[in-house]
């Protein structure tokens, strides 16, 4: 019986993450596997996916049932035991034989036949065993260590947001970060909702926007209007950063790509010049055709040494980051990331911003966004940037959201009973509210000594 296209696909996924540092949502989508069936690519997104949110856990039952270390095993064993350890345990629906049988075949096309009898052997033992992990586990936990084990979570993280965000709120982040994300959409032509709703896809309002909307069934992927760039898919969080920037005449957007933020600013300032820089060129190729027929100019450069001296009354630094905002949607993201990366990002993520401020004209207002839950990142890089840079101002972000709440734009209900800010910053929590983690800072400068 031929190996599934769904699982030969998976697998491919999952070893170019393991290998080249690749991110499984970007390979879900691109053209190599663009042909799949829906169904196929469903279940090829619902197991890479799901190994990556779950991998400790998946190599902690491995560990319990092989006879061999499991860092002495080749990559291709590896990624063939988590795929079939994760369908006996998380998949209701694939039968226990389909999940072992398809494993050692992807063993033995992988070139490992030798291994194939040994994948069987810990495959079957796994099956046996009756205690299920999962989400319920999840709100079991009592400790940081339990918390870190039940929702496969590096511990390290795990201690350093129940220091910051205390433990309650850090199991939230947990749980967010180990279900299937639910879709938020925004709208580049508003007669696109009722043609989604015409190819059968369900949509309700956004949780936080009120022109966003969540997809509660159907693949927004496969429609028209997605094909032509009439709807995009846009986590709320990351759209309100966009809003917050506010109109102006002249924009600057660093660090740009994919381009999401950069077409909301397009959008809400469509009389605008708008430069925005990527470092990278076939990222940059894909802002430019992203940026087609649009006021949205496109420049490769170093957003650490912008090479320019125009002057902008809107900048958004949306900066590189650890992205532990988004672990629900990248979840290999935790599995990458070594505590002492954050002092090297944020060191990178000083110069780009302070590279922004010299290009402020005076009045003019600077967003500093991140996707990340870590400090380091988010106020102490704005700290210690003003702290060297007096001719800017720290604005309070309510002040802002509140515009856009009188302006119909933000929701009433945005944030629950759970502010959308943390002292004058933007702090969105994965899970304590309906969307990914996102940091911002609004900054003005105020003359032009600096």
């Amino acid at each position: 019986m031929p190996i599934s296209p769904a699982r030969n696909a998976a697998f491919a996924i999952l070893l170019r993450v393991n290998t080249e540092d690749a991110y499984a949502a970007e390979l879900l989508h691109a053209s190599q596997f663009a042909t799949l069936a829906p169904a196929d690519h469903g279940l090829a997104t619902e197991l890479v996916m799901g190994v990556l949110r779950w991998q400790s856990v998946l190599d902690e039952k491995i560990t319990a049932h092989s006879s061999q270390a499991i860092h002495k095993l080749d990559l291709e064993v590896l990624i063939c035991l988590r795929l079939g350890i994760y369908q006996i345990n998380f998949l209701e629906r694939v039968p226990v034989r389909a999940a072992i049988h398809e494993s050692v075949e992807l063993v033995k096309q992988a070139r490992k036949r030798s291994a194939a009898g040994f994948v069987n052997a810990v495959l079957r033992k796994a099956a046996q065993q009756s205690a299920k992990p999962g989400l319920a586990a999840i709100g079991n936990a009592s400790t940081p260590q339990e918390l870190a084990a039940l929702s496969a979570h590096p511990a390290w993280m795990v201690d350093r947001w129940i220091k910051i965000y205390g433990f309650e709120s850090t199991r939230q982040i947990c749980n967010y970060d180990q279900r299937v994300p639910q879709t938020a959409i925004r709208f580049t032509d508003p007669a696109a909702e009722a043609e989604l709703k015409a190819e059968g896809i369900e949509l309700g309002p956004g949780e936080l926007l009120t022109s966003a909307r969540r997809v509660f069934s159907g693949d927004i992927t496969r429609t028209t209007a997605f094909r032509a760039g009439r709807v995009a898919v846009q986590d709320e969080a990351s759209q309100l950063v966009a809003l917050m920037l506010g109109k102006g005449e002249k924009l600057l957007d660093c660090c740009a790509a994919p381009g999401g933020k950069t077409r909301v600013l397009a959008e809400e300032n469509p009389r605008a010049t708008i430069l925005a820089v990527e470092l990278h060129p076939h990222r940059a190729r894909l802002l430019r055709k992203l940026a087609a027929k649009s006021n949205i100019e496109v420049l490769c450069a170093d957003s650490t040494q912008i090479p320019i001296t125009v002057q902008f009354d809107r900048i958004l630094v949306d900066a590189p980051c650890s992205g532990t905002g988004t672990l629900g949607r990248n979840p290999e993201i935790k599995w990458r990331l070594k505590p002492e990366d954050l002092s090297d990002l944020a060191g990178r993520q000083v110069a780009i911003l302070q590279s922004a401020m010299q290009r402020l004209c005076p009045g003019g207002r600077l967003l500093y966004s991140t996707c990340s839950l870590e400090p380091e990142e988010n106020q102490e890089v704005v700290q210690q940037v003003l702290s060297s840079h007096h001719g800017f101002r720290l604005l309070h972000c309510q002040t802002e959201l509140d515009f856009l709440q009188r302006g119909g734009r933000l929701s009433r209900e945005a944030g629950g009973k759970i502010p959308l800010t943390a002292g004058p910053y933007l702090r969105t929590l994965p899970g304590v509210h309906s969307c990914e983690g996102f940091f911002a800072a609004l900054l003005q400068k105020t003359s032009e000594k600096q």
